[in-house]
């Protein structure tokens, strides 16, 4: 016998000025992580012609 739920689960409730606050730092996350993988790759890039000398 299965149980079904009679009640909706509660979502916490956030307010619109805490997602945009949430939105604007994942921006800025992941722009700095683009800029990180940028940046590792030309080291990778350099380090590769560097040895091949």
């Amino acid at each position: 016998m299965k149980k079904e739920k009679t009640k909706k689960e509660k979502q916490p409730e956030v307010s619109l000025e805490a997602l945009q606050a949430e939105n604007e730092r994942l921006r800025a996350e992941n722009a700095y992580l683009k800029k990180l993988r940028a940046l590792v790759q030309e080291r990778e890039v350099f380090e590769h012609k560097k040895n091949r000398k």
